[in-house]
């Protein structure tokens, strides 16, 4: 578990870390370097959960030998089916790291939402609905590794 105390905020008891795949930890279907290493380190701390569409159909091979729970999920719907599975994992112990349109309801939800701007863009809904916005995914892993960032950002 991670315990991040926001000044004049929440504090936060993340339990769970909801990763979307294309264009927040793999860039044209492959893993983006260090994300493996991420997953591994945060592997003791969190629950680690990947839900993606899956467009380039390589999620399950990528991630084959890491410490996650990965879900495809069907073309139509995504981002009502991944905002039930933020809600099954309970949003209020949940960060979630994502990029596109069909993250914003998850983004906006979870206790901490990092929209990741990375190689293939963010969609500006999901930028609009996040709590940070962060340049690359290592400095995503980065504000959870030490929450001290997130107090700064976040206080009120």
């Amino acid at each position: 578990m991670i315990h991040i105390e926001i000044p004049d905020g929440p504090t936060m008891h993340i339990e769970h870390l909801l990763l979307d795949f294309n264009g927040t930890i793999a860039c044209d279907g492959s893993l983006i370097e260090g994300v493996a290493a991420a997953i591994v380190d945060f592997d003791s701390v969190v629950e680690i959960h990947v839900v993606t569409g899956n467009t380039f159909n390589t999620a399950e091979h990528e991630l084959n030998d890491l410490p996650c729970k990965v879900v495809i999920l069907p073309p139509e719907g995504q981002a009502n089916k991944k905002h039930e599975y933020l809600k099954g994992l309970g949003p209020e112990k949940t960060a979630v790291f994502g990029n596109g349109h069909n993250d914003r309801l998850i983004l906006k939800e979870a206790a901490v939402g990092v929209a990741v701007l990375g190689p293939e863009g963010a969609a500006v809904s999901a930028i609009q609905a996040a709590d940070v916005v962060v340049r690359e995914i290592g400095d995503a892993f980065a504000l959870l590794k030490d929450p001290y960032r997130l107090k700064a950002l976040l206080r009120g």
